[in-house]
């Protein structure tokens, strides 16, 4: 055996001191990116848990009502992608960062004469008059009041 085979200074595992010390930081370099998968796994799976709740209550919704709220629905999630459906006071509600911006309520589920669709205070909707609506009934809206709710969704957001 050669004598420059003998006066390795690698331990008898084989690995370096060096090696030793780059093992166990990439190995703490997988547990981090395994834990931050697991957090944006978890918030994904809650994200679409929230909004299998929310398409639940919609089609539980008498007709009429339900119908509303799927449009709404449609709406919101054009008009505000940034927004999550989330079920809030077990009605749709949307959130920015889990607050509610806006939502909607059945009136025939709250035994109410009509839908309302709602916003929060944190929708961006105050005016210089120190007046502004933070609900508006839905009876039969026309498709100039669909288009208004986009715009109102559009403003809540930005």
């Amino acid at each position: 055996m050669s004598t420059s085979a003998k006066k390795s200074t690698a331990p008898a595992d084989g690995f370096s001191e060096q090696e030793r010390e780059a093992i166990k930081q990439r190995a703490a370099e997988l547990k981090t990116q395994a834990r931050r998968g697991s957090r944006a796994e978890k918030a994904e799976a809650k994200a679409a848990a929230d909004e299998a709740d929310v398409l639940a209550k919609i089609a539980e919704m008498p007709d009429g009502d339900r119908q509303l709220a799927e449009r709404v629905h449609a709406i919101v999630a054009t008009a505000a992608p940034e927004l999550a459906p989330k079920l809030y006071y077990g009605q749709p509600g949307y959130a920015r960062n889990g607050k509610v911006v806006c939502f909607f309520r059945s009136g025939q589920m709250d035994k109410e004469r009509y839908s309302t669709f709602g916003v929060s205070t944190l929708a961006n909707l105050d005016e210089n008059s120190g007046l502004w609506p933070t609900a508006y009934a839905l009876t039969e809206p026309t498709e100039a009041a669909w288009e208004q709710l986009a715009t109102l969704v559009e403003r809540a957001v930005s």
